[in-house]
């Protein structure tokens, strides 16, 4: 999958969703087979345990901008009670059920009033917020993470990533993905989109000079 260099806004965002729709399916193959033990694990997630950020994934894939609005007001615009709510919505009565729910919404193209590249962001560093506790690693299109490094390096739209690496000159060793000056902290694109929204233990993954600035600024482990 190459991603689009010079297309219309259409084009690229048809590019963004079949990833977005790849990388649901991948996570649902991993997911299967799972003990009740292996769903109990906490997450990289804060608070929250693989199965209930498998839900909160399924939950973003079935929130269109008006259902978001609805909840926003009747929570009282309480945006962590909204999700909350929306993710208990989705868990199931048990594991397998929260897996179906998720299979359900593999291909679909709904979506809260957030852009398609920050919903590509949402399912990829959720999808590592469930693998990495579990020990289960993907090997990710390097377009697909330059894409999400490239948007979260920019913008402090849904987490404060962009804020994370201020001073910071961020370099990918398996991809294009460049930018930012001053102190170094190079390593893989995947590594790079998880400590630049707050997942410290990536940062075990990462080497230059600015590594442990950058993990001072992750709130999480």
């Amino acid at each position: 999958m190459t991603v689009p260099e010079a297309t219309t806004d259409r084009r690229a965002k048809a590019w963004a969703w079949a990833a977005i729709h790849a990388e649901r399916a991948a996570l649902a193959a991993d997911l299967a087979g799972l003990t009740e033990r292996e769903w109990a694990t906490p997450s990289l997630c804060a608070g929250l345990t693989v199965r209930e950020v498998l839900a909160h994934l399924t939950a973003g894939a079935s929130l269109d901008a008006v259902r978001w609005m609805a909840g926003v007001i009747r929570c009282r615009f309480d945006f962590d009670r909204q999700v909350a709510m929306r993710l208990a919505e989705q868990l199931g009565a048990g594991p397998a059920e929260t897996l179906e729910r998720f299979r359900r919404v593999t291909a679909s193209t709904t979506k809260p009033p957030l852009p398609v590249v920050a919903m590509l962001g949402e399912t990829l560093v959720h999808a590592e917020d469930i693998r990495r506790p579990l020990g289960i690693r993907r090997a990710y299109p390097v377009d697909v993470v330059t894409l999400v490094a490239e948007y979260y390096r920019g913008s402090d739209l849904v987490v404060p990533a962009k804020g994370r690496v201020g001073g910071l000159r961020l370099v990918a060793e398996d991809g294009a993905f460049a930018a930012g000056a001053g102190a170094l902290v190079s390593g893989p694109t995947v590594a790079l989109v998880m400590a630049m929204t707050g997942r410290g233990v990536y940062c075990d993954d990462l080497v230059g000079d600015g590594v442990e600035l950058l993990r001072s600024r992750c709130p999480t482990p």
